[in-house]
């Protein structure tokens, strides 16, 4: 029998006064109600419960009562931490006579020394300290093997508590003395211990990062009641210490096998060549890397920090954000939402340096409170992000609007058309460097969860990449079917987009959506679609000039805020917990607007920058709710209601038209690379609608003029009453058909009794080219023919043959009301 060598354990002093500083801890931290009840004697018989493994310690707690402890934890917290863990399992056991079985662990919170995760060195490797970050990638939850209980396969020997480090461990050898067995063993999974295991990458955040820098990224560990707790997009506080983790790839042995980077992957013939490295000095080749090993997670923007906070957890009331806030917060809060002229007020807030554009500044503030959210009984989801996309000319400010939303809202991710993918955009599969399991890697949409995504240069995107994004933007989530998984995220998110039109300029002759590259399914998916022009007006060139110049030489427009930004943060999360329900008086006005909007839309007179559709009458209810929001209003009225049809009518029913040219090659216009329709203003049929032309002096009439929208509609709209009141007269017998002399002859007595012979000539065959391009431009009345449908022969009033002067009748697909 081989002699048994006495091998001597050597006592960590610094840890054994630290354990008992702790359990006395334990026994003395008063409950702070004051009843005499000891502060964490409930947790700590919680800890016997399936579901606790954790006990959360105060920091402050610590500070407050063995102060030398809690320095000696900030500097050796990984060297102290098991004697910690042993202190509360001892106090379990003497308070309560009872054995706890499991692994526990120490939840500490409220640390006040937070480090940059720039900054990670090795000297503060071990140490106790907190790192700010934006969570990007999340593994699946694991079981770890923390202790493993083994039986020898040669003896039956039972070997308790084999610590696992970095990998799957063996007992070196049987504690059986004549046993000499090294590497049979089987694990005895009922009697080890194991414990929930998450890792997270965690990225700096985009407000910390220097200028020309990559953003540095930190694998995050985290155990026990701290997995799966935050998702991508989440802006956290980690509590915890730095820990340097070894290849674990190259200590690998017989019998237990572990993983390999990618960098040591290993190849068919790489066990030929043996160990790498010095081989002939026995050197091994490791490398390591830096880990974060962590003990309390949460959120970084938690109560009114933020203007939008991940609260899915819980449902949220008015009462649960006022017992955050300070006595001097409410009443702020309360000072604003009584504010009359809080909506100009915030405005002012918000964009300071930015002049004009007071209509998108209204939409994007706005997008900021959001509509409500809604899920039908079905399980339809209903979104109330708002969608918003600025399309303009260059230098009208748009980038600088983006920048002011991204740097105003604490969950904003700005990125580029242009250098956006649309994995990148969306989510993205990539395997694991460990582990090699596939895993979602969040895009700019997942990390904006509950936040705005502002995307510059949007016209600039692939096609293919701007359909990655029309899921998120109505459905709000992301589908992924890649590498074996499959999975639907969250994108809960508000779009703010920027465009350029297609040469640069926007061009009035064309239409808007001629002016831009973006496809008409993902334009519906807008609720807000404002155009930017750059006209010369010298009273605003005036205005602009004098602020970039003040603001470039002592930017005074700073004095001008009404609120700070930190009390707007405040009062947009306070007003966004309201869920305001539209009145009696807001749903009637909503279906009449509704009515009002497409039978403007369907008037092809006029040239629609787009299609009124059921997707902007949700987009109305949902700004009407929003502006219920702003003025923390519990119903939406018919204010409300107003507000948002003058904003969408502004975005994307009025566009500025530019001047026509009528001449008489129209019959060649191919209508769909022609106008477009748009909404039809309000004429009544005896509005002036004069033709402002003056005839050249012993010239001919010209073949070609110009007319301004205006004035064509006001021409066009009076004829089509007109026609309409005698087809009125022909269905009673009243009055036979309508000729093209007719409606001319019928024109010039109504609106040009007092002209010229000279005149006469010029206006009246440029009412023949108006009347025309009505029927074979816009398609708003049609010219029958004789003998197309039987016509009679033209009478003896007819001047000229009957081709020349056909019967005209409004196109049966024109919808005309009385109010027109």
């Amino acid at each position: 029998m081989a002699a048994t060598i006495g091998v001597t354990k050597i006592v960590d002093e610094l840890g054994e006064e630290v354990m008992k500083n702790f359990f006395n801890f334990l026994n003395v931290c008063p409950h702070p109600d004051g009843d005499g009840k000891l502060k964490y004697l409930e947790q700590v018989r919680n800890l016997a419960l399936p579901d606790r493994s954790s006990l959360h310690i105060d920091y402050e707690d610590m500070e407050r009562y063995i102060k030398e402890t809690s320095e000696t934890l900030a500097a050796d917290y990984y060297r102290v931490m098991p004697y910690l863990v042993r202190a509360v399992r001892r106090y379990y056991e003497e308070t309560f006579e009872n054995e706890l079985k499991k692994e526990i662990t120490l939840d500490i919170k409220n640390y006040p020394t937070q480090w940059d995760m720039r900054k990670l060195r090795a000297d503060k490797v071990g140490g106790l300290g907190i790192i700010t970050g934006q969570v990007v990638r999340t593994h699946p939850v694991h079981p770890e093997l923390v202790a493993g209980t083994f039986r020898c396969l040669e003896c039956q020997t039972v070997n308790y508590n084999i610590t696992q480090q970095y990998k799957y461990t063996l007992p070196t050898v049987c504690r059986n003395p004549v046993c000499s067995n090294r590497s049979r063993f089987s694990l005895d999974i009922r009697n080890s211990k194991f414990i929930d295991f998450q890792k997270i990458r965690i990225q700096e955040m985009q407000d910390e990062l220097p200028r020309g820098a990559i953003p540095r990224t930190v694998e995050v560990i985290l155990r026990a009641e701290c997995v799966d707790l935050v998702q991508p997009g989440d802006r956290v506080k980690v509590t915890g210490t730095p820990i340097v983790v070894p290849d674990v790839g190259q200590l690998a042995v017989p019998g237990a096998r572990a993983e390999t980077s990618n960098k040591h992957r290993q190849t068919e013939a790489s066990h030929l060549e043996g160990v790498r490295g010095l081989k002939a000095l026995g050197v091994r080749d490791l490398t390591y890397r830096m880990a974060f090993l962590a003990c309390h997670i949460e959120s970084a923007s938690p109560g009114l920090d933020g203007a939008h906070v991940n609260r899915e957890n819980r449902e949220v009331t008015i009462e649960d954000l006022k017992k955050e806030m300070t006595p001097a917060e409410i009443e702020k809060v309360m000072e604003m939402g009584n504010d009359p002229r809080i909506y100009d007020h915030l405005l002012d807030s918000m964009f300071p340096t930015i002049y004009g554009s007071e209509e998108v500044k209204k939409g994007i503030l706005l997008m900021l409170f959001g509509g409500v959210g809604k899920q039908t009984k079905e399980g339809t989801h209903l979104r109330g992000d708002i969608n918003v996309c600025i399309v303009g000319d260059p230098s009208t400010a748009k980038s600088q609007l983006l920048r002011q939303v991204t740097d105003f809202v604490s969950r904003a991710v700005y990125t580029s058309g242009k250098a956006s993918t649309a994995a990148g955009l969306t989510a993205a599969v990539v395997k694991d460097e460990e582990s090699h399991e596939f895993v979602i890697e969040a895009g700019a949409l997942m990390l904006a969860d509950n936040g705005v995504c502002c995307i510059d240069e949007f016209d600039k995107m692939d096609y293919k990449d701007q359909v990655a994004i029309h899921e998120a933007m109505e459905q709000q989530t992301i589908s992924i079917t890649k590498a074996g998984v499959k999975a639907t995220l969250n994108a809960r998110t508000s779009i703010l987009a920027a465009a350029n039109p297609i040469n640069g300029r926007y061009d009035k002759s064309k239409s808007l959506r001629q002016n831009i590259t973006l496809s008409a399914p993902i334009m519906s998916r807008f609720d807000l679609f404002f155009v930017l022009i750059d006209d010369c007006d010298e009273n605003a060139d005036v205005e602009v000039a004098r602020r970039i110049v003040d603001l470039h030489r002592d930017r005074l427009a700073e004095e001008h805020r009404t609120y700070s930004l930190s009390e707007v943060r405040k009062y947009i999360t306070f007003a966004r917990q309201y869920k305001p329900r539209l009145d009696r008086e807001a749903k009637r006005l909503l279906v009449d607007e509704y009515v009002r909007m497409r039978r403007t839309d369907a008037n092809a007179t006029t040239k629609s920058a787009w299609r009124f559709t059921v997707r902007q009458l949700e987009s109305m209810i949902r700004l009407a709710e929003a502006k219920a929001r702003l003025h923390c209003r519990d119903w939406v009225t018919a204010q409300n209601v107003q507000e948002a049809a003058r904003l969408i009518e502004k975005s994307i029913v009025h566009v500025e038209q530019a001047d026509l040219e009528i001449d008489e090659g129209i019959h060649d216009y191919n209508r769909e690379d022609g106008l477009e329709e748009h909404g039809n203003p309000e004429i009544s049929e005896g509005a002036d609608a004069p033709m402002d032309v003056q005839p050249a002096d012993g010239q001919a009439p010209p073949q070609k003029f110009t007319l301004t929208y205006e004035a064509y509609h006001n021409i066009a709209t009076a004829i089509i009453a007109y026609l309409k009141n005698e087809e009125e007269k022909i269905d009673v017998g009243l009055d036979g058909e309508n000729r093209k002399s007719d409606v001319v002859r019928w024109f010039m007595q109504k609106f040009e009794p007092h002209v010229t012979a000279d005149e006469f000539i010029v206006k009246t065959d440029r009412l023949n080219k108006i009347l025309n391009h009505m029927a074979k431009v816009d398609h708003v009345i049609m010219f029958i023919q004789q003998g197309t449908i039987g016509a009679e022969a033209a009478d003896g009033d007819q001047q000229g043959p009957a081709e020349d002067n056909p019967i005209i009748i409004v196109h049966p697909n024109y919808h005309y009301t009385d109010d027109q």
